[in-house]
């Protein structure tokens, strides 16, 4: 078990940032990990980082408990926090030896992380030279310095435009290969794209612990079918567990059954039974971001 919190709360004063938190991380993994602002992730983060120890409850890294075994901890993550700290002064390679004799980890394994987050072209280049795509890949880089087990990412994609967040995508995919990849964000094309897990947390509280395939089937879906003629709304309504009907366009009706059931059959024999012939049928899943919505608010 790379990541394992039982009970975790954290108060601050009077408000309480998380309440009673529980949950696993396996390796490898890429656990999304979502909520709306103010949710208590980042506050989740630091303390999986040993940054802040909780005001109750347990967490263990690679085995390592938070409060028991910083130091262990320490060496078995690698952090980015959503305000990459860099110092912008510094040439790329120069910054990388900098944190690698912090480490105490070979000089061959600066090249290595140089070349994994795509940097050779930019590494004689100072920081503050860089877009910040390339300044996201630094910090990757030096959370990849030791070789962490754990990679724990908060909000890395924040900022980037279409092209690096491509670029940042493929690199998390592939780092996720090898290891447990744990990482906060609002895009929710990001965790379809790269994440095969999402805890979904809300007011400190987690509302959804899902593979990513089960919460969108979980919920409701939507079945798309095309008749030869016009069909009244109200008609579509007598279907069993119908929420809603919508006319697209045409003789094309979007019907939303409140049920993980393929409803398909149901909708084939409706109009076999009404003599309706039927062009087109298919089914379409609830979108990630409606979810989250309903789940947050």
């Amino acid at each position: 078990m790379s990541i394992e919190v039982v009970g975790i709360s954290k108060l601050y004063g009077k408000q309480k940032a998380l309440n009673n938190i529980s949950f696993k991380v396996n390796k490898p993994e890429i656990v999304g990990f979502l909520g709306p602002n103010g949710a208590g992730k980042s506050t989740m983060m630091k303390i999986l980082t040993t940054y802040i120890q909780p005001s109750e409850g347990t967490a263990q890294v690679n085995g390592h408990d938070i409060s028991a075994k910083t130091q262990q901890v320490q060496q078995s993550v690698g952090y980015l926090p959503e305000h990459n700290p860099l110092y912008l002064d510094l040439y790329v390679k120069e910054y990388l030896k900098f944190n690698a004799a912090i480490y105490k980890v070979d000089k061959n394994r600066i090249e290595d992380v140089i070349e994994i987050t795509g940097l050779t072209p930019e590494k004689h280049k100072k920081i503050g030279q860089l877009s910040k795509g390339y300044r996201q890949r630094v910090g990757l880089a030096n959370a990849l310095l030791h070789d962490p087990e754990v990679l724990i990412l908060d909000e890395p994609t924040t900022g980037l435009d279409p092209n690096q967040l491509v670029e940042v995508r493929n690199l998390i995919k592939s780092i996720g290969k090898t290891k447990t990849v744990f990482l906060s964000t609002h895009i929710m094309q990001e965790v379809e794209a790269m994440c095969d897990r999402v805890i979904i947390i809300n007011k400190g509280e987690i509302v959804a612990d899902k593979k990513l395939n089960d919460l969108r089937d979980e919920k409701e879906q939507t079945v798309i079918v095309e008749f030869d003629f016009r069909v009244e709304d109200a008609f579509l309504l007598r279907l069993p567990k119908v929420k809603s009907v919508k006319n697209t366009y045409g003789f094309v009706y979007e019907i939303l059954f409140k049920t993980s059931e393929d409803m398909r059959a149901h909708v084939f024999d409706f109009a076999h039974d009404n003599e309706l012939k039927i062009l087109q049928l298919n089914q379409k899943n609830a979108s990630l971001e409606t979810l989250f919505r309903d789940l947050t608010t």
